[in-house]
């Protein structure tokens, strides 16, 4: 039989580091495993004692628990002689833990802030705030808050205790008062691991400063010989003991108020007033020289209309001073002299008139004048005014005039009421009124009770007069619904829908002709455009095989050319084609834009066709009879065989130079096919049309080895065939 060993003793768990704030229960592990003997605890090396409770320590006990092998230290109300080194022993089995350390924190005791509650300061000395946090451990962290906000800047030192444990934290933040700091408040707050939220204390600023003084004029412009006030605005802390006014530095006795009255004259300008005020701090000297004189104060005027009018104004200032003149409610200069002068004045030029004074860097005093303008009533209302059928509505009328209106006569259908107000047919009523804030002028009201049809059918004649004569207005009632709310929210709706749509069509148009404008490519200089032609011919001719390839590339006419008629610049083919612009190298090096397009017709034949755009020829007249020469009879006679075999053509005369112009070929329109009309340049070879001209031995002919060649030619755009199967075309040698 195997021989059973028994385990040794030893620690399933050991005491470890914690910490704990005074006054705070606190516990260490000790778990001693497969173990029965006695246990004990030291602390610093000292030992508790035996057993569960320690006389000597009556805030420390032993929790046991035999049968798990448990002996943990249980400390109540931790203190800081409880700060040290805790070890658990197993003696019979010479076992000891590892060394735990207990820290025991201790918050702050409460912040102090030297001088508080309230700190007197001087504005404008330094001055170092003191916060003191004593007793912290760990040390205290220190913030500082300005009316609740952080302040940075604070600088701090520490102090540690006798007892080597705690510690005293001492920070200063720097501050330079001013005189609206009083009654801020700086707060102090220490936090540390044992509280972390902190303790904070308060205290609020009380700066004295001597007064600070403002000095106004009241009014600072005013006629001379005039009373002006002068009054000296000042605070200050401690509050103000008193005042001293002075004139040109010369004390004025009696004057000990902070208001001081007196008459202005020019010897302010040169005598400054000023006001002294002292407190118990100090004291400030104020004075203000800025004062604007009236000489002339512009008095109302009251002419007749169409007389002259003459409005004067006179300043004196220190400093210098600039007069204008404007009328109220316009920016517009009228003068800037001492007068203005307006000439045959009509009721229009009525109202205020301001005569300004600029003071360079100062500011400006302005004075008002009334120009009243005698004349006829003016009746300003709305010609056209509404109401609704069978409510009650209005017909007002209002009249500006000076002198106001002796009379006022309402005319309609066939009534007439010259009573100032009253009621007529008991639908009517009259009442006149003076509403301020029509400017004083007189509203005559027409009341209609209960509108029907016929009032709308009238018009309505409001006529005014005074000593100057009559003024009248013609005015129509015109007929309103009301619309219903829900109407008016569905038309709001709808019209933004429509809205919505008709920029969406827009952006679609955009969108298309921009895409379309990709095709090609426009320049300043005239056009080419080369397109390749891949024909399929729906002639039976051509179907039949018998026709020649020269034949079906000749089917071609010019219309009449007309003097007045220009060619445009962009000419296309009307046969059943499908085009696609490309590019081609330009054969003119740049001398004329060239744009290329592909036809494709199910053939692979192909042409090219150059337009030249703003082209306009010379007119050329053809004196000689139109060819009765048809299609047919000129395709058969001038056909090319295929694959390259060459005919010789016949012999073609050079037509005489005075016959027609060798730049230009004009084809009657009564013929048929007038080929042997054409007139070539005098520098190109000529031949018969169909027929290349006469090449060297080996050499390929124009024609007779590409049966389906490429040309360019000119395309008429006027011409009579333009919608027809056959494309007329010019042709030329490129």
């Amino acid at each position: 039989m195997p021989l059973f060993t028994p385990q040794q003793p030893r620690f399933s768990q050991e005491p470890a580091d914690q910490s704990v704030v005074r006054g705070q229960r606190v516990i260490l592990s000790c778990v001693v495993f497969n173990y029965s003997g006695i246990v004990q605890w030291t602390k610093d090396g000292l030992a508790l004692g035996i057993g569960e409770d320690l006389q000597a320590w009556p805030r420390y006990r032993v929790l046991r628990v035999q049968d798990l092998g448990q002996y943990n230290l249980e400390i109540l109300s931790a203190d800081l002689s409880d700060d040290s080194l805790y070890e658990c022993q197993a003696p019979d089995a010479a076992l000891r833990s590892r060394r735990a350390k207990l820290t025991v924190l201790i918050p702050p005791d409460d912040p102090v802030i030297d001088g508080g509650p309230e700190v007197l300061l001087n504005a404008g000395e330094s001055y170092n705030l003191s916060c003191v946090s004593r007793g912290a451990k760990p040390p205290s962290m220190i913030e500082w808050l300005k009316d609740g906000l952080p302040v940075d800047g604070a600088f701090s030192t520490t102090e540690v205790l006798p007892d080597r444990k705690r510690v005293t934290t001492r920070s200063y933040l720097p501050i330079q008062p001013v005189d609206t700091d009083t009654g801020r408040n700086y707060s102090c707050v220490a936090t540390n691991l044992a509280i972390p939220p902190g303790k904070s204390t308060t205290v609020t600023l009380n700066v004295h400063h001597p007064p600070t003084v403002t000095l106004s004029i009241e009014p600072r412009s005013v006629l001379e010989g005039e009373r002006v006030t002068f009054t000296c605005q000042a605070h200050a802390n401690p509050p103000i003991m008193g005042y001293r006014w002075a004139k040109g530095g010369v004390v004025l006795q009696g004057a000990r108020e902070s208001v001081f009255t007196t008459k202005a004259d020019h010897s302010f300008f040169t005598e400054p007033v000023s006001c002294l005020v002292f407190n118990a701090v100090g004291k400030t000297n104020s004075q203000n020289t800025h004062l604007t004189l009236f000489r002339l104060v512009p008095q109302p005027k009251t002419v007749d209309v169409d007389s002259d009018v003459s409005l004067n104004c006179k300043w004196a200032g220190n400093p210098p001073l600039t007069l204008t003149w404007f009328k109220k409610g316009s920016n517009m200069v009228l003068s800037n002299s001492n007068q203005l002068y307006l000439k045959s004045v009509s009721q229009a030029d009525a109202g205020q008139y301001v005569c300004k004074a600029i003071v360079p860097r100062i500011g400006v005093g302005e004075t008002e004048v009334t120009l009243t303008v005698n004349g006829p009533p003016i009746i300003s209302s709305d010609p056209v005014q509404y109401a609704v059928r069978g409510e009650r509505g209005e017909v007002k009328c209002y009249i500006a005039s000076t002198p106001p209106p002796d009379k006022i006569v309402w005319a309609w259908k066939e009534n007439v009421w010259e009573k100032e107000k009253g009621t007529l047919l008991e639908r009517y009523t009259v009442e006149q009124s003076k509403p301020s804030a029509e400017g004083g002028g007189v509203l005559s009201t027409l009341t209609i009770n209960n509108v029907i049809e016929s009032d709308f059918l009238s018009t309505y004649n409001c006529t005014a007069w005074n000593s100057f004569g009559p003024g009248t207005m013609i005015i129509t009632l015109e007929e309103t619904e009301e619309v219903p709310v829900g109407i008016i929210a569905c038309g709001t709706v709808g019209s933004t829908i429509l809205l919505f749509i008709f920029l969406l069509v827009l952006v679609l148009i955009f969108y298309r002709q921009r895409k379309g404008s990709r095709r090609g490519v426009t320049l300043g200089k005239p056009d080419i455009k080369v397109e390749t032609i891949n024909k399929e011919t729906h002639s039976l001719e051509e179907d039949s095989g018998s026709v020649s390839t020269a034949s079906r590339m000749v089917k071609a006419m010019y219309s009449p050319f007309k003097d007045d008629i220009e060619l445009k610049s962009d000419l296309r083919s009307d046969t059943l084609e499908t085009r696609q612009e490309y590019d081609l190298k330009d054969p003119t090096n740049g001398y004329y834009n060239v744009r290329a397009s592909t036809h494709d017709e199910g053939r692979p034949a192909s042409r090219s066709t150059m337009h030249y755009s703003d082209y306009r020829s010379p007119p050329c007249y053809d004196p000689r009879p139109p060819s009765r020469l048809s299609h047919i009879s000129y395709a058969q006679f001038n056909t090319f065989t295929r694959g390259g075999q060459s005919q010789q053509p016949p012999t073609n005369p050079a037509p005489a130079a005075s016959d027609f112009p060798g730049d230009c070929s004009l084809l009657d329109s009564t013929s048929q096919l007038a080929y042997d009309n054409y007139g070539y340049p005098s520098h190109y070879q000529t031949y018969r049309m169909g027929f290349a001209p006469s090449t060297p031995s080996g050499s390929e002919t124009g024609l007779g080895k590409y049966g389906s060649s490429t040309r360019f030619s000119y395309t008429s755009q006027h011409s009579d065939y333009s919608h027809s199967r056959h494309t007329q075309r010019m042709q030329t040698h490129v």
